[in-house]
């Protein structure tokens, strides 16, 4: 019988072997085995063993990923091979260049491609020996790195191990770390409720985060990382690029899935031409494409420059970030009385859009980034976001720039401007000011909200200036004769408007509830809220404690509904809706035959909209979700579907044609 402390050791060793066999099966393969509960119940027993006994504690414990201290700096750290940057084309007669010269200097008729998504994050490579990961270094400046090992080590899809199944036991592999999409967007709403300043964009959150001196700030932060190349093996590497990330995969770590290979250099343009369009349907940024030579032999025969491989190119996608002229800066008023410094830009295509205009955020962005009105600014217009000045250009300065300063009234109303002591946005006092009023009118219209079709920035600007509309209340009283007093409303046009409004009575009452403009209440909270409660009266009576229990809202959220429910102007804004048979409570939903089903949408569906989709959906008793998950029942694929599609694929969900949704909607 062995002693006590020998079959801890062994609890240990397969503890940390089934942890990390799950870590793989949920971040890597996207296909959980296991429960979060058991997954948890699996850590806490691992923790509480090596705290009892620490000196058998494995070196790629689970728990080692948020275990470090924090640093005073980081140790610079030389790489095995040098981390080479790619060349650079941007058009598609470059791409045929470096195919002549590629296929000149290999003397063959024929090269076989592979392409890979350029991701927009940080460079970083890891160092495994005997299969533990012993080192994370960011790139530097190719040769020597920061060590940046405890930070990489919080990260979940980065496995501390490699597989049992991989035949390598030591190895560098170079890849990617990068912030999701929608991780970024969270990380952002979380710090500006906390009244710190926002990311400007997914690449810098990324870069933030993996340089963070305390690895527990790391680890708060959604990072993932995507790997590419294998740079060092003990082993010999194998004969491809695609053979290498298939070892790669072997050995637990994440490749992406959007590779291809191709035969011919007209098979790899058309491929790059398709994702042009596409780009934004990834679940993270992609800036262009990397078109590497497959052969291994043949990438070791065309070599390198000093700073450049001869058999790699990196085709970049129509450019985000440009420089232009920052013309003025002028005060944009929200619908919560927000001032908002907007940069007004000497025109400037970025991308394929004309870019005159960016948000600035708030006064302590401006002097974050040192901005002058004059400066010559680098302009960023990233996906969905909305383009925003990234820096000032220092040594284009002539002197003859000038600095910003916020104004001390409010400049459409006059009224004084305050600021909360835990804010970073100064605010107008009057809540009749009409600039709030214009922008509270478009939030409610707009298609999440009301979805209110024809009323428009320019149909509210009348309708405020003229008086007719005070408030949201104000449009259900509408009538067509006074639309027509109005400049070009036509009589027909004034009956369309009418009729759109009469139509939104009908939106549920979680719509209304995100249309009235509640600070901090998004679409998916206000659902929350309307189903916690169901009706507008129960929530009137809740309390911040009772709002704070609700899934997903914090003290911050709950305080901010329970100080909109206690203004007296707004409980008279809830009556005169109420008054207009607006929902004010939830409906108890039909036993459809779409009851309890979980549906999401993906691609461009050509018969309706996503919006319409979505409320077909649920009209059926179902609901629709954003992100393929362990509850998602249909994934609905419609023309140029995103990464979603293969992620649902690979989690075996059941896949839909347009034509298939459409019949399942009819009940055939």
């Amino acid at each position: 019988m062995k002693d006590d402390k020998e079959a801890v050791r062994e609890r240990i060793g397969e503890l940390t072997r089934q942890i990390s066999h799950h870590d793989r099966r949920y971040y890597v393969d996207d296909s959980p085995e296991i429960s979060d509960f058991e997954y948890d119940m699996l850590l806490k027993e691992l923790s509480d063993l090596e705290a009892r006994y620490p000196e058998l504690v494995l070196p790629e414990s689970p728990t080692s990923r948020v275990s470090g201290s924090p640093l005073d700096e980081f140790a610079q750290v030389e790489h095995m091979m040098h981390m080479l940057s790619l060349d650079n084309c941007y058009s598609h007669e470059e791409l045929r260049e470096f195919d002549k010269r590629v296929r000149r200097w290999l003397a063959v008729d024929a090269v076989e491609y592979i392409v890979e998504p350029k991701i927009d994050g940080l460079g970083i490579a890891l160092l495994y020996k005997d299969g533990v990961l012993s080192r994370g270094a960011t790139r530097g400046d190719g040769r020597i790195g920061e060590d940046v090992t405890s930070n990489v080590k919080t990260i979940r899809s980065i496995p501390l191990r490699l597989s049992s199944s991989s035949d390598i036991d030591s190895m560098e592999i170079r890849g990617e770390v990068y912030m999701p999409k929608d991780g970024f967007k969270l990380l952002n709403r979380k710090r500006e409720e906390a009244g710190e300043q926002p990311f400007a964009n997914p690449r810098n959150a990324a870069a933030g985060s993996i340089r963070q001196l305390d690895p527990k700030i790391a680890a708060s932060r959604p990072l993932e990382a995507i790997f590419y190349t294998l740079s060092y093996s003990s082993e010999p590497t194998p004969d491809t690029q695609s053979a290498c990330l298939e070892t790669l995969r072997n050995a637990g770590l994440r490749t992406s899935p959007l590779t291809r290979v191709f035969r011919t250099i007209d098979e790899v343009i058309e491929h790059i031409s398709s994702w042009e369009s596409r780009r934004d349907d990834v679940e993270y940024e992609i800036d262009g494409m990397v078109v590497k030579v497959n052969s291994s032999e043949q990438q070791k025969r065309l070599g390198a420059t000093a700073k450049n491989p001869r058999w790699a190119i990196a085709y970049k996608f129509p450019a985000k970030q440009m420089t232009t002229i920052l013309l003025d800066i002028l005060i944009q008023v929200g619908r919560t009385g927000a001032l908002t410094p907007v940069a007004i830009l000497e025109p400037v295509d970025i991308g394929g859009v004309t870019v005159s205009r960016a948000t600035l955020h708030n006064e302590g962005e401006v002097a974050r980034k040192k901005l002058m009105i004059g400066d010559r600014v680098l302009v960023e217009r990233a996906g969905d976001v909305i383009p925003q000045v990234v820096k000032p250009i220092i040594e284009a300065r002539t002197g003859g720039e000038k600095p910003f300063r916020m104004p001390i009234l409010c400049p459409v109303c006059g009224s004084r401007i305050v600021r909360e002591a835990d804010e970073a946005v100064r605010r107008c006092d009057n809540a009749s000011c009409s600039a709030q009023v214009k922008e509270r009118l478009a939030h409610f219209c707009s298609r999440d909200a009301m979805d209110i079709d024809g009323v428009g920035p320019s149909l509210i600007d009348q309708l405020v200036d003229s008086g007719l509309v005070r408030d949201v209340a104000g449009l259900y009283v509408l009538t067509p004769e006074m639309l027509t007093t109005l400049e070009g409303v036509a009589e027909k046009s004034s009956r369309s408007i009418v009729e759109a409004i009469d139509a939104s009575r009908t939106r549920r009452f979680d719509r209304l509830l995100f249309a009235l403009g509640i600070r901090h209440v998004g679409s998916t909270t206000a659902r929350d809220i309307a189903s916690a409660f169901g009706s507008i009266e129960a929530l009137m009576s809740a309390s911040v404690e009772d709002l704070s229990k609700v899934r997903g809202i914090g003290e911050v959220v709950a305080s901010s509904v329970r100080h909109f429910l206690d203004n007296p102007t707004n409980l008279a804004l809830l009556e005169r809706l109420k008054a207009a048979h607006l929902k004010t409570a939830v409906e108890e939903p039909d036993s459809g035959p779409l009851q309890g089903r979980t549906f999401l949408f993906t691609g461009e569906l050509e018969s309706m909209s996503r919006q319409e989709a979505t409320v077909a959906v649920e009209a059926l008793g179902g609901t629709v979700g954003s992100s393929v998950t362990k509850s998602t029942d249909f994934v609905v694929v419609g023309e140029n579907p995103g990464s979603k599609a293969q992620k649902a694929r690979k989690m075996n969900k059941h896949i839909l044609s347009e034509e298939e949704f459409l019949a399942m909607l009819e009940g055939r």
